[in-house]
């Protein structure tokens, strides 16, 4: 564990140091607001303390810019008697914890320990987001950036999005990123899945039912629409949705109310509704195996999701989060992969788009050795 000081007067940071080193802590000092900015800027430090009372840049302006640049150490100011009321309203700016001279032991030790478990509990909850909305998308081509700026525009607002494109393009993700980015980012955000779940049972799964509705109905089930009330509900692969269960999404889609099945009874339901397919709606429209009017209702806003090969320039990138990000969850050393082999990946053509990226990636992971080279993607990519 890594620490900063930002201190002043040297008595007091140099003191501080050698006792944060004796009790096992890595400490770095700064003599001044600015350098201790920049070294926070360069180095990865769990705890920063920083006094309140500096010439030319104080304490507060210190913790505005640590903030302001997004570090996520936690700051403990160091406070005189006088300081008190200031240290309160560093508090309220995002500083951790405040701690009086003369710098009392215990109280220093109990304060980083508090500290670094929140700083932990932080890390574990991003993870966790992450693991459960996703990560951003990746990549810079003109496709993925003007998604990114549709996303932007349209997140905020309840406007219904429909999501097209292939398998693997990563529709999901502008689903979330859309309700990660929306005023309901709070509430809950439901997944179905239309084309995983049988026909006769898609309207239970949405719209709820009693018990006794049918033979295996042994109690009460909320739908997925009341499970996303408040939220967002994500139809991936709508155009595979039976007609019936089409024309109940529209009856909630108009009136905002819904009845489990086996009930009479209406619900009032506010939910956001993102929808996606791999199929072409209008022919399936043509085809009669779905409903023109619930188009119109989910197709507010049309978002194109392209494919991997219509957007090479992002492959390098793509191939370098992967690697991170499978490293550092199997604990597989990292690799670099050289340039050639990264040039035959760029030219293989991607049927499978992004997902199947991924799994060529941790399969040369498994099977190359020190660097990934032109040898193991004509061996192990087929």
């Amino acid at each position: 564990m890594k620490l900063l000081i930002i201190d002043d007067e040297r008595s007091i940071r140099n003191s501080l140091k050698e006792i944060l080193m004796d009790e096992g802590y890595e400490t770095d000092v700064a003599e001044d607001g600015a350098k201790g900015i920049e070294m926070a800027l360069k180095e990865k430090y769990s705890v920063i303390f920083c006094d309140i009372k500096m010439p030319n840049m104080d304490g507060i302006e210190v913790l505005e810019r640590l903030i302001a640049e997004g570090v996520d150490s936690a700051v403990i100011m160091i406070s005189g008697h006088g300081d008190i009321d200031t240290a309160v309203e560093c508090i309220k700016k995002g500083a951790f914890d405040f701690i009086q001279k003369p710098l009392d032991l215990n109280r220093i030790l109990i304060t980083i320990k508090n500290a670094t478990d929140k700083v932990s509990l932080v890390k574990e909850t991003k993870i966790l987001k992450k693991k459960v909305y996703g990560q951003e998308m990746v990549g810079n081509s003109a496709p993925l950036q003007h998604i990114r700026e549709i996303i932007d525009k349209v997140a905020p607002t309840d406007a219904r999005v429909l999501i097209t494109g292939s398998n693997g393009t990563g529709k999901e993700l502008v689903a979330r990123n859309l309700h990660q980015k929306s005023l309901r980012s709070q509430m809950p955000y439901i997944e179905v899945n239309c084309a995983a779940i049988p026909s006769e049972l898609i309207e239970s799964e949405l719209f709820g039912h009693e018990k006794g509705a049918f033979t295996s109905a042994v109690k009460q089930h909320k739908g997925k629409f009341e499970q996303a009330d408040g939220g967002t509900l994500f139809l991936d692969e709508i155009g595979d949705m039976s007609l019936a269960a089409q024309a109940k999404v529209l009856r909630v889609l108009q009136e905002k109310k819904l009845s489990r099945v086996g009930s009479d009874k209406d619900i009032q339901v506010d939910v956001r509704v993102l929808a996606a397919t791999n199929k072409n709606l209008k022919e399936e429209i043509a085809k009669g195996n779905f409903r023109e009017d619930l188009y119109h209702r989910l197709s507010v806003i049309l978002i194109s999701v392209p494919s991997l090969d219509e957007r090479k320039c992002d492959i390098p990138v793509l191939v370098e989060f992967f690697i991170d990000q499978i490293c550092a969850e199997t604990g597989m050393p990292h690799r670099t992969v050289e340039k050639d082999a990264m040039q035959m990946l760029v030219d293989k053509p991607w049927t499978g788009n992004i997902r199947e990226l991924r799994n060529v990636v941790e399969r040369l992971l498994i099977l190359s050795g020190d660097k990934i080279t032109a040898s193991d993607v004509s061996s192990y990519v087929y």
